[in-house]
């Protein structure tokens, strides 16, 4: 039951997003925006619920699987970007670095953290 309260969270900041992103006509995924808004709300909290963590847990385990439908339709689109090799050779890269760069400022400043307040 934990787990389903903690999805029951997360499906309301994504309708949330989805109701902000129709509301304003933003050009962004609502999803994305209900991310932003739950990591507002978990900021000011100061803390992740058991239930929201476990959900969040269950996710992480079949992240690829969600990420799957995207990398699918790259695939099939693929064509269109045949003029484009090093534009989207460039993107990815940049990408790339720069997820993995702020991942381990992320974790720096966490565990840094973590381990002044005693943890």
């Amino acid at each position: 039951m934990p787990m389903l309260r903690g999805f029951l969270v997360l499906v309301l900041f994504f309708i949330l997003g989805e109701s902000v992103r129709l509301l304003l006509a933003l050009p962004v995924s609502g999803g994305v925006l209900g991310m932003v808004v739950i990591t507002f709300t978990l900021m000011v909290k100061g803390s992740v619920s058991n239930d929201l963590a476990q959900a969040s847990q269950g996710l992480i385990s079949v992240l690829v699987l969600l990420i799957m439908p995207g990398v699918v339709g790259v695939f099939f689109t693929a064509d269109q970007f045949s003029g484009q090799w090093l534009a989207v050779a460039a993107a990815l890269l940049l990408g790339t670095f720069l997820s993995v760069l702020t991942t381990l400022l992320l974790m720096r400043a966490v565990t840094t953290r973590g381990v002044g307040d005693g943890e």
